[in-house]
């Protein structure tokens, strides 16, 4: 696999170089080979376990076991330990697991249920003798890893993601023009739950770079902004929701070593774009997007180098165009590509692909759809998501198709509506939620975080913008909005708020 023989590299050649940073205290590559090979040895006694659960905490022997994993032909799947048990004996039930890697042992039946009957691996304690680890050959089309995502029925789905998915995916990420060194130092802010943490660390490690990740237990953002000042960070992959607690820091954000600054899992709002680029002046600024079933992100589009404003719809910043090995289309609601500049569901297509959900053929039918284009069947993935493709073949992001709905018999978009509320407020933190009146018909609610003016001044605005049957029926006030683990505003928890006051 040529990203583990980049990063058995790296520990070679960057041997007395820092890794790691976990809260101002380093970890150099010596020491992350050695611990790789130390986890790789209790493999050994293990050949045959498949399925490694690995209990994530913020230190070098999470990180390191997931790399193991990676290096002896395992696949990985990381755990939460703040998540409820029951939670996790769900995921690891289905997963599999052979054995447990946590350096939390003392902890680990509170997390994943006292009748757990894995053996339990103290990675604290292992070290090994070798400060590079042998890479054992595996088939492209073995698992690299799982990640569990909410399902609708209550029940964690599982989303594999192939050895040949995430080589596809550095290969991509490398040939887009990013030029990584081991002077640089990397941002990981995401939960090792989530997939944009992979490219968080796996890449910098390619190259010998340090990543710097955001410490457990304390308010993320608050510590991001002091890791992006105070250590210079020059490349960070962000969740657009940082931007929004960071915009009152503004005036006092420069950030002049940053070269990359990469933004995905949201959308990506233009006029905070354009203030955040004055924070960062020497950065290209991207936005990035990607499914985690398309392994991290695939879609790419370089945000202007200037004040200028970038392309975008609704205020949505555009999402560019596919990644190597990535195909992309838009199609209609019976599965048929689309005429550019007409909106339908994205759908995605090739290398960096998941093979489909971990044993779950119902959700596979429902997600994934055969399209014939030029004699070959292809298979997509449908991502759910709006889109439509403009003049200049970039895709348009226009919202989620689960964020529609039908008021007066009319198709109305929320994220529409939440566009000219923002650009009327200034906040960045607008949400249209649906809802249903007394006798059962569509309204919507319009919740704000954090808004000083009027609501009949903000109605009256909405008047002028929109036709009177997307106008909010309520407008609610919030000082805070709900966060999930990945830093996105929690859609699913606000609009319980909102139903049950």
């Amino acid at each position: 696999m040529k990203m583990l023989d980049s990063i058995s590299a790296a520990i070679l050649n960057h041997a007395a170089k820092n890794s790691f940073c976990f809260s101002d205290v380093f970890s150099s590559y010596a020491a992350l080979g050695a611990k790789i090979s130390g986890i790789a040895d209790v493999f050994k006694t293990h050949p045959e376990a498949r399925h490694i659960g690995v209990i994530t905490n913020n230190d070098i022997e999470t990180y390191a076991s997931n790399i193991a994993a990676l290096f002896c032909g395992k696949a990985f799947v990381p755990i939460n330990p703040e998540n409820p048990a029951e939670r996790n004996m769900l995921i690891t039930a289905q997963a599999g697991l052979d054995l447990i890697l946590t350096s939390l042992p003392e902890k680990v039946y509170d997390i994943i249920g006292k009748d757990a009957q894995f053996p339990i691996i103290d990675t604290s304690v292992l070290t090994g003798n070798s400060s590079v680890p042998e890479i054992i050959e595996t088939d492209d089309s073995a698992t690299a890893y799982i990640l569990f995502t909410s399902g609708s029925t209550g029940i964690p789905k599982g989303v594999p993601i192939t050895r040949g998915n995430l080589n596809a995916f550095i290969e991509a990420f490398f040939a887009l023009g990013y030029e990584l060194n081991e002077n640089d130092r990397v941002l990981q802010i995401f939960d090792l739950t989530f997939d944009l943490s992979l490219m968080s660390y796996l890449v910098p490690l390619t190259v010998g770079a340090c990543v710097y990740p955001v410490p457990s237990g304390e308010i993320k953002y608050t510590a991001a902004y002091t890791i992006l000042e105070d250590h210079e960070i020059t490349v960070a992959l962000m969740v657009p929701s940082v931007l929004s607690f960071l915009r009152k820091y503004f005036d006092e954000v420069r950030l002049e070593k940053m070269r990359y600054s990469l933004f995905c899992g949201e959308a990506l709002y233009n006029d905070l774009t354009q203030e955040w680029k004055k924070c960062v002046p020497n950065a290209l600024v991207q936005n990035v997007y990607g499914p985690t079933e398309a392994t991290i992100f695939c879609l790419t589009y370089d945000c202007s180098n200037t004040a200028a404003a970038d392309k975008e719809y609704n205020g949505i910043v555009c999402i560019g165009k596919p990644m190597k090995g990535t195909l992309a289309v838009v199609v209609d609601e019976n599965g048929t590509i689309v005429p550019d500049g007409t909106k339908g569901e994205l759908c995605l297509a090739g290398t960096q692909l998941t093979p489909g959900y971990w044993k779950n053929p119902q959700k596979n039918s429902e997600a994934f759809i055969h399209i014939e284009m030029n004699g070959e069947i292809i298979r997509f993935y449908r991502s759910g998501d709006i889109c439509f493709v403009d003049d200049d073949c970039d895709f348009m992001f226009c919202g989620r198709l689960d964020n529609q709905v039908k008021i007066q018999g009319f198709r109305v978009e929320l994220s529409e509506i939440e566009h000219h509320a923002r650009e009327y407020t200034g906040l960045s933190n607008v949400v249209a939620v649906p809802l249903q009146d007394a006798r059962g018909n569509a309204i919507i609610q319009l919740v704000l975080e954090k808004y000083k003016g009027t609501e009949d001044a903000l109605m009256s605005y909405l008047r002028t913008r929109l036709p009177a049957y997307m106008i909010p029926s309520v407008v609610r006030n919030m000082d805070a909005f709900p966060l999930n683990v990945n830093g996105k505003v929690d859609r699913k928890a606000l609009k319980k708020i909102v139903e049950t006051v």
